[in-house]
């Protein structure tokens, strides 16, 4: 990658990543439009790099993928350091739903009668 970034290059970072990510999660093209209610035939033209994609449906698909919206701008070299992020992040949640739920279990356990 040389020091400009053109609309080009962008365009087929972004079909790329949106195409890795949605088959990732074992989505069509047509659960993808439905989620993010957009056409099969756009995912499809976004996908194939026909047409770039605004703000505001870069914000639909991160929504109907559950991803950052920036994930669909790292080119492949990122993708480890990112997916390492990704996994951090998750096992933090993870971490904290099981802290939450066993405060709320054992307290539970406190209260019934022996």
């Amino acid at each position: 990658m040389g020091d400009k970034i053109t609309e080009s290059y962008v365009r087929q970072l972004v079909s790329k990543n949106l195409r890795r990510l949605r088959t990732s999660q074992n989505i069509s093209q047509l659960g993808l439009g439905l989620e993010a209610g957009l056409t099969h035939n756009f995912i499809n033209d976004v996908e194939s790099g026909k047409k770039g994609i605004s703000v505001k449906t870069l914000a639909k698909l991160s929504t109907a993928l559950k991803i950052e919206p920036h994930q669909l701008f790292l080119p492949e070299e990122n993708m480890s350091s990112a997916i390492r992020l990704y996994v951090n992040d998750f096992n933090d949640s993870l971490q904290k739903l099981v802290r939450e739920l066993s405060e709320h279990y054992l307290q539970e356990e406190d209260k019934t009668p022996i």
